[in-house]
């Protein structure tokens, strides 16, 4: 869809005046303001919490492996999920999951995925903090069809589509870290991963190995969603185009985000995990539409909750906080010892940026102590900093509310995104300064590099913003600034709020690297 046209069909839903018809909030939670966005209710009753198990997605194995690479094949489709205690709900999955299974790489292994679409809708797959090449980094509009789909179904968008299916290749040449790979369709990004197709990908290396960190049953990835259902089971999302085709953005009164009232971790509402009293590795994601997270231990461990990782990976240096916040597409890499509780005790995840149902999130039941606590080590990793100096120019990208064809929308630096435009064009290998400025909350999420964090407002980084981030939390009326080293593969990618909502209503931009 170009940009003449896509400008048209953004006026249905988009915001009336800054903070007034939106109805943007600025609920306060234990540490700051909370999220951006509106709540759809559930009209389904809402199911007891912590009783469901805890399930951790299941590790997808390759089709076949070569002696450099692991070949994988992973189906997009309709299915239904036993997520409420009524009627299934219909989601659109991964392998027909919700979430879709974990895939697992190592570094120095190349990673090739062939992804086969029967959903009745273009989709797009992007490894959300992947160093990869332009054409496997899912840009918004290099759709894969439905096979006997054509760009005239879908309204005219045209990109560089593929039928049936499409193959993306990892080179996998970066640290371990947590990732993660979810739709990013142009202008539909946001009920797509609200169906169900989100899913984690880990990448693991020979550094992150020599720490003997807890493995198997005591490494939990958990990804976090809140989500809304209707009293038939379904899903419900605001979309102002139901078949998802043709008209993108959602109904008035949801353009500042949409947030549900079920919290979901890995798929099953409120649930409960029974661990050892022993260390555990909590790879947390937070994988909510637009919802924030503030997230702490009810009675909190006695050793806090100990950083390890951030987006990007390994942190130079342990951090152990009370509490960590997170914006959506923010990974935290946590080690918890529930050795410090005693056996039988009850512990809450409660999400403080929440309220009623949604303050709370998931429950351990602590069983006796099977191993002495992990030593964790003073040093984890080499993170050099990027030297500012070394930095051939500063930009400033303005993330704001603004007019699109008469009507208001999110804008990057005054425009909506466009594929045809680019915000910044940056040479390989070079280092830059960003100054990244906000109205509303606005998750800024770079493809292809991950980057520094050096200041925020008139101080340096804030306490969540150690180590390599590909995704920062930017509060209203806030100015950070980061540093990037541009990597090694030229070509077209783009920045953007990942706030969905924000995302499908033009807060993108591209930025095109020589």
């Amino acid at each position: 869809m170009g940009g003449v046209s896509r400008r048209a069909v953004l006026g249905t839903g988009l915001v009336a005046g800054i903070g007034l018809a939106v109805g943007i909030p600025f609920a306060v939670g234990a540490s700051g303001s909370s999220s951006t966005g509106n709540l759809v209710p559930s009209t389904a009753p809402l199911p007891p919490a912590f009783v469901r198990p805890l399930a951790v997605p299941r590790v997808l194995q390759p089709v076949r492996r070569s002696a450099d690479t692991d070949f994988y094949e992973i189906t997009q489709q309709r299915a239904t999920a036993a997520i409420l205690p009524g009627p299934p709900t219909e989601i659109w999955g991964y392998e027909g999951t919700f979430p879709g299974p974990t895939l697992v790489s190592r570094r120095g292994r190349r990673t090739v995925v062939t992804h086969t679409n029967r959903l009745p809708v273009p989709t797009v797959v992007h490894l959300h903090g992947g160093e990869v090449p332009e054409e496997s980094d899912g840009y918004p509009t290099d759709y894969v069809h439905p096979a006997g789909m054509s760009s005239m179904d879908m309204g005219g968008m045209a990109g560089n589509v593929s039928h049936g299916s499409r193959t993306y290749t990892y080179p996998v040449d970066q640290r371990a870290a947590t990732l993660w790979y979810h739709d990013h369709r142009m202008d539909f990004t946001g009920p797509s991963v609200w169906r169900g197709l989100a899913g984690f990908h880990l990448v693991r290396d020979d550094e992150e190995d020599a720490l003997g960190l807890p493995s198997g049953d005591r490494e939990l990835p958990l990804m976090i969603m809140d989500r809304s259902f209707g009293a038939d089971g379904s899903l419900l999302y605001p979309s102002v185009d139901r078949t998802l085709t043709r008209i993108p953005g959602v109904g008035d009164g949801f353009v500042a985000g949409v947030l549900g009232d079920v919290m979901l971790v890995n798929g099953a509402p409120w649930p409960v995990a029974t661990v050892d009293g022993a260390t555990y590795r909590l790879r947390i994601l937070n994988a909510c539409n637009a919802r924030r997270l503030s997230l702490r231990l009810d009675p909190p461990p006695p050793g806090g909750l100990v950083q390890i990782g951030s987006d990007g990976g390994l942190l130079a240096a342990p951090a152990v906080h009370d509490h960590v916040e997170l914006a959506p597409a923010e990974r935290f890499d946590l080690l918890v010892d529930f050795g410090g509780y005693r056996p039988g005790s009850v512990v809450r995840l409660v999400n403080d940026f929440g309220s009623d149902r949604t303050s709370e999130v998931a429950q351990f039941r602590v069983g006796p102590a099977t191993a002495p606590p992990y030593r964790i080590p003073d040093r984890l990793s080499t993170v050099d900093p990027i030297d500012p100096a070394e930095a051939v120019t500063t930009r400033t990208m303005q993330f704001r509310s603004g007019r699109i064809g008469g009507m208001r929308g999110w804008l990057v630096n005054g425009a909506p995104f466009t594929p045809d435009t680019a915000a910044a064009s940056v040479r390989a290998g070079s280092v830059e300064i960003w100054r990244l400025v906000t109205d509303f909350h606005h998750p800024i999420h770079l493809h292809l590099q991950p980057f520094q964090v050096l200041s925020r407002g008139i101080d340096g980084p804030g306490p969540f913003d150690a180590g390599w981030k590909d995704t920062l939390d930017l509060r209203p009326a806030e100015e950070a600034a980061i540093a990037i080293r541009f990597g090694r593969y030229p070509g077209r990618y783009v920045f953007h709020c990942h706030n969905l909502e924000h995302e499908d209503m033009a807060m993108m931009a591209n930025v095109v690297v020589a």
